[in-house]
């Protein structure tokens, strides 16, 4: 006789339940929150019709809400989560789970219950019986059949912690990325160059190959490029250097910052940019709002994973307008005598050098020096003697004008170079710098400023330096001839 077997027990709807509940993924409560729904009765009837504010006002009432809550049972993945060994240490423990920052999002919950909804949903912040922090997302309803006294509520709980963290690390790495550019100690742009790149890959398919001699033809598309630039972001540092009040004053008024010089920098950034070199290092001059030049280094880069669309551009500005001044004054050292502020000797050499190779001729030479200088010197002093150095360089500075120019090439002795002028232009200019000499011993008394000449005119095929040599003669016999005359002066006397 076969044996006969008993089929398993059919699961009831019940015993599903309770094993979704248990075993389910996610930390489920299953909550009583009748006394919540009695004690928003009694508040409502005090005439409570703000929540919000009515918490907000005494955060000891978000406590006497949380009170009210009991607790009928978690599922397995509860106790994981908050490391409890039981449901009953879970429940004796809740002051340890609930506290500290974990009220204030609570409020939102329980004004989404005063107001009626069958659900809830929020953020919250709990701790492990550890004392592990747990960011948690929360999502709570009231149970069918318990609308009208909230007997039970079922919350779910997402641990979102990974997340949080996540999202709170690329919150700081943002803000630290935000600081270093609004705080840079250099000028900082970000823009916009996308339209910049459509108009090239235009020209591309028009079969434009040479970028640099399009624009030699077509000035006007730098132009073009230049107004097609967006840009989307400067730091203080800018508006400071600019002297710009806000960012939309400044972005309003570019055309005052990039403007003359500007045109030929730019032109050749578009050259680069057509040859890909996306990162380019040179010196620009802007203007602030102002008007004051502003000599600066220029550090352009297409932004990482931009290379494609050139969509965002950093522009990085450093102030150099001290640097170029001071190299402009070593630069006027150079080729400048202090104390008459003429040029000097060295400039004169080099200048010398570039008539004789490129003139135009002829080229006339004045020579002067200064009658009784070391008489000053000894009698009067070396403040003296130098006064009536700078006088004789007021008087050059005054009479010589371009392009001629004036030099001072040893103690007492001047030069005037005259390009392209005759012998009868240079006894013009001696007549001229006389007269001047005269009005300037006008304003200076008693020491008189006197100046001996000599001149000459390079001829067909000669030398500088022979010229020089013969205009040097004339000054020794013009020299001579003044000592002469005042020997025979100090004997008749």
């Amino acid at each position: 006789m076969p044996l006969r077997t008993t089929a398993p027990a059919k699961p009831t709807p019940q015993n599903w339940a309770e094993a979704s509940f248990e075993n389910a993924p996610v930390s489920l409560w299953l909550e009583d929150y009748s006394d919540l729904k009695i004690l928003f009765s009694q508040w409502q009837a005090a005439g409570v019709t703000d929540l919000r504010a009515h918490l907000t006002a005494d955060p000891a009432r978000i406590r006497e809400c949380t009170a009210t809550f009991r607790i009928v049972a978690v599922n397995r993945r509860t106790l994981d989560l908050y490391e409890a060994p039981s449901q009953q240490i879970l429940i004796d423990s809740l002051h340890q789970v609930f506290r500290d920052d974990m009220l204030n999002p609570h409020v939102e919950e329980l004004v989404q219950l005063w107001e009626g909804n069958p659900s809830f949903t929020g953020m919250s912040v709990n701790y492990t019986l550890t004392g592990e922090r747990l960011n948690v997302d929360l999502k709570g309803v009231i149970l069918p059949g318990h609308e009208e006294d909230w007997g039970r509520v079922l919350v779910a709980i997402e641990d979102v912690t990974a997340r949080e963290q996540a999202r709170h690390a690329l919150a700081l790495q943002t803000s630290y990325a935000n600081a270093l550019f609004e705080h840079s100690p250099v000028s900082l742009w970000v823009e916009d160059f996308s339209a910049i790149k459509a108009l090239f890959e235009d020209l591309k398919l028009r079969g434009i190959s040479d970028f640099r001699v399009f624009t030699d033809v077509h000035p006007d598309f730098v132009e073009r490029c230049m107004s097609e630039i967006r840009v989307l972001d400067v730091n203080s540092r800018t508006l400071e250097l600019f002297h710009a009040s806000s960012k939309q004053d400044l972005l309003s008024r570019l055309g005052e910052v990039f403007r003359d010089q500007m045109h030929g920098s730019f032109r050749e950034q578009l050259i680069d940019l057509w040859d890909a070199k996306f990162f380019q290092l040179r010196e620009v001059v802007n203007y602030t709002l102002g008007g004051d030049p502003l000599h600066l280094l220029l550090q352009f880069s297409v932004l990482p994973e931009h290379e494609h669309d050139w969509s965002q551009v950093q522009v990085a500005l450093t102030d150099i307008t001290a640097r170029k001044k001071a190299e402009a004054y070593l630069e006027y050292l150079g080729m400048h005598d202090v104390l008459t502020a003429l040029h000097n000797r060295s400039y004169y050499t080099d200048e010398l050098a570039r008539l004789q190779r490129r003139g135009p001729f002829p080229v006339t030479i004045l020579m002067m020096d200064i009658n009784g200088l070391k008489t000053v010197y000894d009698d009067i002093g070396h403040l003296a003697g130098d006064a009536l150095l700078r006088r004789a360089g007021e008087v050059l500075s005054k009479s010589v004008a371009a392009p001629c120019t004036a030099a001072r090439i040893g103690g007492d002795e001047f030069v005037v170079l005259m390009p392209g002028m005759d012998f009868s232009a240079g006894e013009r200019l001696r007549a001229e710098i006389l007269k001047i000499t005269a009005l300037n011993n006008q304003f200076y008394t008693p020491v008189v400023l006197e100046l001996c000449f000599g001149l000459a005119t390079t001829e067909l095929g000669e030398p500088m330096e022979s010229a020089v040599k013969r205009a040097d003669a004339t000054l020794l016999e013009s020299k001579r001839q003044y000592y002469f005359e005042q020997e025979k002066n100090r004997r008749r006397n």
